[in-house]
């Protein structure tokens, strides 16, 4: 996630730095606490929550948890997770709804947080979640807002209760009040009142909000706050928790390349958890909040849980076990291809996706560089082909290949590339397929990894050669039992705690050869 790129960076750095040690002294501690407050305060994280944060990890570093630790490093590592996950709101806070629908939903903020387009993500989530949801214009001051709201609206599927034109015309009060009225009269179970905002906090503004909750009595109040403001955003929250209150917390503007200090500070300093997190423009970037799994991609050890829930919504599980059939007969065709890329492409971006793995962060030049169109060219190829040659590839002789270049907008180049990617992707899904694990071009061998039905390969059983006697103890009964030890990666990725190696965007390459250039 771009807000926490350099912060990411700081602290992998910091944590390297240890992992040479055996064992850490008060002034390794000292050190790495001073390194990792340097870089939370860089972060614009609240001074006062840099304080409390620094001294819990230095007090818990110093202790029995890590002088009696196997890897002193790692653990330090876990603390500094474990603390991180505290400051974010610790237990992940999921939306309260109404015993007696309609659940209100009120939205509050400064202009320029992104409030109305926020109420359509929210609007669009509780639809997918099988809710039926009602935006309501209650923000009747900025220009245009009342257009833009039913804009979003449409775009989401969602009705918009818009009976004033807005631009300065009409009660936003009573807009609310009818808005709740019309909810239940029609058996809408949401309501998502869109307020009005300000370039600043003003006694206006805090009243207007303050009278559309009296009116409306909403079950949940959600303060939107734009993560790239670092610093006022602290102050902002505080003055709407004294003039409104709010239960809860969205982040918009994760995706920015902003220092992230608004996420750091606000949960902590407000005691409101945060609910929902804004990561793009789509009204599809847009999730659930959970501390544990922010900490994770802010020390760049992945967001796998997040990661396997968008496959999920994405990948229709009967076409999936039908691909796998297909895959194990030798019947998978390019049409399957276009398919399951297109399945791949309603799961959001792929570079977001890639950069969930652990140690993503090592590769962020490689996925700078990565080209999310690649896909799309990849869909204009296939399409530019017959019924017929989807299905038997064999069938693309020079002058079939000519043909779709200039159908596709490619070149015959390109087509060749395709073609060979299919084939190779065909092979090594054939391969899982029978219960094999594949030598992906660019990931290097698997350990212990043979293909189903062929030759058992041979491996040579080494016993540990770490420095370390307690380590290489461990590591010499994990292997004695068949179980590998965990240690700490050879690269510092994913520090010690599962990270896989990414020497130098080796499994970017593989993802680019799949769907790609090669």
């Amino acid at each position: 996630m771009a807000t926490f790129g350099t912060l990411s960076d700081r602290l992998t750095e910091t944590f390297k730095n240890l992992r040479t040690k055996g064992k850490l002294s008060a002034s390794d501690v000292d050190g790495t606490v001073r390194e990792i407050r340097r870089a939370l305060l860089d972060a614009d994280v609240s001074l006062d929550v840099v304080k409390q944060f620094t001294a819990t990890v230095r007090e818990r570093a110093l202790g029995d948890e890590v002088n009696q630790a196997l890897n002193p490093a790692q653990q330090v590592v876990q603390i500094v997770n474990e603390e991180l996950v505290a400051i974010l709101g610790g237990q992940q806070r999921r939306l309260e709804f109404a015993k007696n629908p309609p659940t209100v939903i009120m939205l509050a903020g400064l202009q320029g947080a992104g409030k109305t387009t926020l109420a359509g993500k929210l609007a669009k989530w509780l639809k997918k979640e099988g809710h039926t949801p009602i935006l309501v214009a209650a923000d009747l001051q900025r220009p245009n807002a009342v257009t833009q709201l039913q804009v979003v609206g449409d775009q989401a599927g969602v009705p918009v209760f818009a009976p004033e034109p807005g631009n300065g015309v009409g009660d936003p009060v009573r807009v609310a009040k009818d808005a709740v009225k019309q909810a239940e009269r029609q058996q809408y179970d949401v309501v998502v009142i869109d307020t009005a905002g300000r370039l600043g906090i003003d006694a206006e503004l805090m009243k207007q909000a303050s009278d559309i909750r009296k009116a409306t009595h909403p079950d949940e109040v959600l303060f939107v706050i734009d993560a790239m403001i670092g610093q006022d955003a602290v102050n902002t929250a505080k003055a709407f928790q004294e003039g409104v209150d709010f239960t809860g917390v969205v982040l918009t503007k994760l995706d920015g390349d902003a220092r992230g200090g608004a996420a750091l500070s606000i949960a902590s300093v407000t005691g409101r958890p945060i609910i929902f997190a804004s990561t793009g423009e789509g009204l599809d970037d847009f999730e659930p909040f959970h501390p544990d799994r922010m900490a994770s991609r802010i020390l760049d050890l992945g967001d796998i849980l997040t990661l396997i829930e968008q496959a999920q919504g994405a990948f229709d599980e009967e076409e999936a076990r039908q691909v796998a059939e297909k895959f194990a007969t030798d019947s998978f065709t390019l049409d399957d291809f276009l398919k399951q890329m297109q399945q791949l492409r309603n799961m959001g971006s792929i570079k977001k996706m890639i950069g969930m793995l652990p140690g993503a962060g090592q590769m962020r030049q490689q996925l700078d560089q990565f080209d999310e169109k690649e896909i799309v060219r990849t869909e204009a190829i296939i399409q530019s082909m017959t019924p017929s040659e989807r299905r038997n590839p064999k069938l693309l002789n020079g002058s079939r290949r000519l043909r779709i270049a200039k159908g596709s907008g490619m070149t015959v180049t390109e087509i060749n590339q395709l073609i060979t990617r299919f084939d190779q992707a065909s092979k090594m899904m054939k391969t899982v397929a029978k219960g094999g694990v594949p030598n992906v071009p660019g990931m290097g061998p698997v350990p212990g990894a043979g293909y189903a039905g062929g030759r058992k390969q041979q491996q040579k059983k080494k016993g540990s050669r770490s420095g370390n006697p307690a380590k290489r103890a461990a590591e010499n009964a994990a292997i004695a039992s068949g179980t590998p030890a965990t240690r700490g990666s050879a690269d510092g990725s994913g520090f010690g705690l599962g990270g896989p190696k990414a020497e130098g965007g080796e499994d970017l390459a593989a993802v680019q050869k799949l769907f790609g250039r090669g």
